[in-house]
């Protein structure tokens, strides 16, 4: 893969954002925590430095080692990365009176820098910092401020190199696409070849020499990430790949026999494995979140395992793992730093004798949905909303049984087909329901109940690592609730979950 672009992550909530904002400009980039800066930079042709929630001035701030990049490559550095090299580079960064938070008008002094071409005076950036740069590093020359900043922006002269304090990649901040396409493309030269058509020809090209004439099995789930990464390994290797959907019991409501449906026609070899009961046994009486994660990891890796002995010769097992998954499960801070464990994130165990393939491992969901368009695959597929790998697990909270199951499932099915019948399934990136682990009195005729809480939610996101709670109408939530409370035996109450990500997470569990 060519690697135009590093991201050097210092833990920063933006950090994935940038490399959201520099996929969109058709560059392909990668993002490397602080401490494991690649050995190979000459494969980079340029380096941007993340935000962190660090102060540059505390004894466990990051501080990389810039002494092969600094001078050497093309180099932006965003907010903590300004001030890192204002602090180690004859700067100096003190904390603000106040914390600067939040929108800022850009003052800008040079207005004939590359950076800022085609970026208007006074435009909207955004500010999320408590030190501020007191004075410029060393050979620094002043772009730009804000009635708040007054070193907002600076360039250090006989080097490509540029700080900025505010964040370019957040939508806040108007022109920041145009201001990371001005660094990469006008100043650094960075080519905007990386499209969906290159990423096939590219992958192909790879699996084949990968794989050769080895066997696959891939776990199918009906989703967007495991059907775009089956269809591209069947260009690869056609007839050796084996695909097997899994019933774990913990998907939506008829959804084995929906998805088998569904890939009849693609040409793909899909084998329906039902182990339901396998799951549920091994999940039973189970409760905490990350237990129940890997639980259903670990199961899914045994079926897998008893599928691939019934068929000879299988080298590979594949996987739809997706850069969020990859992300999310690897901290600048160590790998047992993490938001969630990802059952498909990490390898497998030794006695698998399986090695991994993982071909969409550096795409951003929407990234996957283009390169499934490429590939022709149905809208209504690549449509779909994602569904998490643990299914339903991760949406009863607390232990789970077949009756919670069946209750669950009959709340989602209503829930989903009310959001297609109001012609709003396509408009949400994401919807579901969990249930909680609490019941509520109730009701009904004449009668006091004493039953189960269900919260909805929907949320509208670009690629699951940021997301906003959707403002349904109250008319489709009332009738939604209505018909959950009037047909679902068990549930006696329904709430809608208006929280965002951050500091929410998307799923509860």
């Amino acid at each position: 893969m060519q690697k135009n672009l590093l991201i050097l992550d210092f833990g920063s909530q933006y950090t994935q954002l940038i490399a959201r904002r520099v996929r969109e400009l058709n560059i392909y980039c990668e993002i490397h925590p602080f401490h494991k800066i690649p050995e190979n930079l000459n494969e980079f042709k340029a380096v941007i430095l993340s935000g962190s929630p660090f102060s540059v001035r505390a004894e466990d701030a990051p501080k990389p080692d810039l002494s092969k990049i600094k001078g050497k490559l093309p180099l932006l550095a965003v907010c903590y990365g300004a001030q890192y090299i204002a602090h180690n580079f004859g700067g100096e960064v003190a904390p603000s009176n106040t914390r600067e938070f939040g929108r800022a008008k850009l003052n800008i002094i040079k207005a004939e820098e590359a950076l800022f071409k085609n970026v208007n005076e006074g435009s909207q950036v955004w500010m999320s910092h408590s030190d501020s740069i007191k004075s410029l590093p060393n050979q620094a020359v002043r772009l730009a401020s804000t009635e708040d900043v007054l070193n907002a922006a600076y360039r250090i002269d006989g080097e490509e190199t540029y700080g900025l304090q505010f964040h370019p990649e957040v939508y806040h901040t108007k022109d920041g696409a145009q201001i990371l396409k001005n660094f990469l493309v006008h100043i650094a030269g960075v080519p905007q070849s990386w499209t969906p058509a290159r990423f096939v020809d590219l992958t192909v090209a790879e699996l084949k020499e990968k794989i050769g004439n080895q066997k696959v099995v891939l776990g199918l789930s009906g989703g967007v990430d495991s059907s775009v990464a089956a269809v591209l390994l069947h260009q690869a290797i056609g007839k050796n790949l084996y695909c097997i959907f899994v019933n774990n019991g913990l998907l939506r409501k008829n959804e084995f026999s929906s998805v088998l449906e569904q890939y009849k026609g693609m040409g793909l070899n899909v084998k329906g494995v039902d182990a339901s009961s396998r799951f549920l046994d091994a999940l039973a009486g189970i409760s905490d979140p990350e237990t129940k994660r890997k639980k259903i990891g670990n199961t899914f890796i045994e079926v897998f395992d008893d599928e691939a002995h019934q068929i000879k010769d299988v080298s590979f097992l594949a996987q739809g793992t997706i850069y969020p998954d990859v992300i999310e499960s690897v901290s600048v801070n160590g790998p047992s730093v993490t938001i969630k464990s990802h059952h498909n994130v990490g390898g497998l165990p030794d006695f698998m004798k399986l090695k991994v393939v993982e071909p969409l491992r550096m795409l951003f969901k929407d990234e996957v949905r283009r390169v499934g368009a490429e590939l022709g695959i149905s809208n209504k597929l690549l449509g779909r909303h994602p569904f998490p790998g643990p299914g339903l697990g991760i949406r009863i909270l607390g232990d789970i049984t077949a009756e919670k199951v069946r209750i669950l499932q009959d709340v989602d099915a209503i829930f989903i087909d009310g959001l297609r019948k109001w012609n709003m399934y396509d408009k949400v990136w994401q919807a579901g329901a969990m249930l909680l682990p609490v019941s509520s009195v109730g009701v009904m005729g004449d009668e006091r109940t004493y039953e189960k809480v269900v919260a909805l939610r929907a949320v509208e996101s670009t690629d699951g690592m940021t997301a906003d709670w959707v403002d349904l109408p109250y008319a489709f939530l009332q009738e939604t609730s209505n018909k959950i409370i009037n047909q679902v035996k068990g549930v006696n109450r329904v709430v809608y979950d208006i929280s965002s990500k951050p500091p929410a997470t998307i799923e509860w569990e």
